[in-house]
């Protein structure tokens, strides 16, 4: 066993709001021992990780949750690179193949980023000295002697090794070059960096940035932003290009574009290591996977290399063999066959004719019937009119044509959140006021991660962190029907998971019914059980099909995408078929997209 002792230097208040709690709690300095000594220096305290027993007093103890004591299952080698006494630590590194996608699946907050900054050469690892803020490349280089990794650093420390990235946070492009045009700058950062300028026009095509090429970068959506970038980083010449989160913003159609071109960058011969939180994305464009696991803030271990199904189908279950490593308790199931037809006894509501124009844009839904205990997915591409959908059942909109059977009370949990100056322990004081028939705590609070967030403004809150807050709120009001819009936004895919299991167990504990807006068909597969399909042409004409059961509303969908997709004979879960394939044509010539027919 390694125990790893973390301690986290902007939460602790030593000296000037503490007095040291944790040392005068702890049992091995009561008895003499030097376990938590104080830096002459910084004033801080430190955990001798060789002497501590991994009592946790220490833990409780710190008013301000700045302390973490981890016991590993098992004893972990020296760490590639360590942050500092009582730091963040990272165990391993993937491993860049040539003409291949390496996908990297894990929580946040467990090392990824530090993976791929060592990989790029920004940072170099000390190997546990933590005396040393980062090593040399010479020692790398003779530390991967004996593996693959040693011709990839050896080109770093030569400078032969020619990188391109696309971050994760794409406002950044926004903040630094909003003035220009997107056709200025394409011509400034990438054209006059790579030998092909034809890659450009091609990777333009494929994400569909010709219509904004006019347009100011400042003015541009957040998917807009993203397919930019995604076509700067892949337009560069390079030989290894990292892509962190490529999904975020996008819809299924322009996910499957992003993918084809990263897929299409690889056929080159080049290497792609990838991030990315749409598993059944990372599954349509990997070739190979490794898998993070960890604490968040604390430490990362990087599994060995899988191929992509057996990496992820490992992931689902919880528990990897190979590393003797439990990361869930609970493995996540999916269903080979549609859900049968639960009893429903009760409508809800139901909604007719239904119409409503904002600008130049028009939404309609014919009728349909939404009914009293059940999780209704909401699909289809960006600008559709989802959104405007959920709006007319929320009252923030009202239609211009068509009726609703009767008023509801509704929760709205919205695409974009306004954060305030609120510490996020008052906001969840006041929705656990209104939850008092569920345990708020245990049901909500506990799985979505948010008790460590209590003292904390919403305003100084991540993406996820605050999409996270805001769906617990939307959860604990007491409403008929709750509204629930691009809960995976931001999130990891762990919390994506967690998020899952929070809707669907809320609303069996309360009886209620969720409309749940999202373009994760993994997360809409394990949710929902009936699906609104929308289809039309964005930002001109929506028009909104169902409730209709997932088999029908799934075939419905994707034949609208002209894709289909198997279900895996292991963990059940869908995987998208490479489009032309055998079993691509043999499901579209049955009419069969998603599920097999029902026997």
């Amino acid at each position: 066993m390694t125990r790893i002792a973390i301690i986290k230097k902007n939460k602790c208040k030593a000296p000037q709001d503490c007095d040291y709690l944790c040392r005068k709690f702890c049992p091995r300095v009561r008895t003499g021992d030097k376990t938590i000594t104080v830096d002459d220096e910084t004033r801080k305290p430190v955990i001798d990780e060789a002497t501590c027993v991994g009592c946790g007093i220490c833990v409780k103890k710190c008013d301000f949750e700045a302390i973490t004591i981890i016991n590993t299952p098992q004893e972990l080698d020296k760490p590639i690179h360590q942050f500092g006494v009582n730091g963040f630590r990272i165990f391993g590194l993937p491993v860049p193949q040539e003409g291949q996608v390496v996908g990297l699946i894990g929580g946040n907050g467990i090392g990824k980023t530090t993976a791929i900054e060592i990989l790029a050469g920004k940072l170099i690892p000390n190997f546990g000295d933590t005396d040393k803020t980062e090593g040399t490349i010479d020692a790398v280089v003779e530390h991967f002697s004996k593996t693959p990794l040693r011709a990839h650093f050896e080109k770093i420390r030569d400078n032969k090794l020619r990188i391109s990235i696309k971050p994760q946070n794409v406002s950044l492009i926004s903040k630094k070059f909003g003035e220009d045009t997107v056709e200025d700058f394409l011509k400034a950062v990438v054209v006059a960096k790579t030998e092909n300028p034809k890659r450009v026009k091609k990777l333009c095509e494929t994400l569909d940035i010709g219509k904004i090429m006019k347009t100011k970068v400042k003015s541009l959506s957040g998917g807009e932003l993203q397919r930019l970038a995604v076509a700067a980083a892949l337009s560069k010449d390079a030989d290894l290009y990292f892509i962190d989160e490529p999904s975020s913003y996008l819809d299924i159609t322009q996910r499957l574009n992003a993918a084809r071109a990263i897929r299409a960058t690889a056929d080159e011969g080049k290497s792609v290591v990838i991030v990315e939180h749409d598993l059944a994305m990372l599954d349509y464009v990997a070739d190979l996977v490794h898998l993070f696991f960890g604490k968040e803030g604390a430490f990362g271990l990087v599994s060995l290399t899988k191929n992509q199904r057996t990496g992820i189908n490992v992931y689902l279950s919880g528990y990897s063999k190979d590393e003797n490593m439990r990361f869930r308790d609970e493995a996540i199931k999916f269903t080979e066959k549609a859900p049968a037809e639960i009893e429903r006894k009760k409508q809800l509501v139901s909604f007719k004719d239904l119409k409503k124009t904002l600008g130049k844009f028009t939404v309609e839904a014919a009728s349909g019937t939404i009914m009293q205990k059940e999780v209704i997915g909401v699909v289809g591409p960006n600008g559709i009119g989802k959104t405007t959908f959920v709006r007319l059942f929320s009252g923030e909109l009202e239609p211009d044509s068509g009726t609703f059977s009767q008023k509801l009370t509704i929760s709205h949990k919205p695409q974009y959140i306004s954060p305030s100056r609120h510490l996020v322990r008052s906001v969840l004081r006041d929705a656990e006021k209104q939850a008092s028939d569920i345990s708020f705590d245990s049901t909500i609070v506990g799985p979505l991660g948010l008790r460590e967030l209590l003292n904390h403004r919403l305003d100084e809150l991540s993406g996820g962190e605050l999409q996270r807050v805001s769906i617990a709120v939307a959860l604990s009001q007491k409403a008929d029907l709750y509204l629930i819009d691009e809960p995976s936004a931001f999130l990891d895919v762990e919390q994506r998971i967690s998020t899952t299991k929070v809707i669907k167990r809320v609303m069996e504990a309360r009886g209620k019914t969720a409309l749940v807006v999202e373009h994760d068909i993994l997360f809409l597969d394990y949710l929902a059980d009936r699906l609104l399909v929308f289809d039309g042409i964005p930002t001109r004409h929506g028009e909104c099909k169902g409730p209709m059961n997932m088999r029908d509303g799934m075939n419905s969908f994707l034949s609208n995408l002209g894709i289909t997709m198997r279900r895996d004979p292991e963990s059940k879960r869908p995987r998208i078929n490479k489009t032309g394939s055998k079993l691509d044509q043999e499901q579209k010539s049955s009419g069969n997209y998603y599920y097999q027919p029902p026997e």
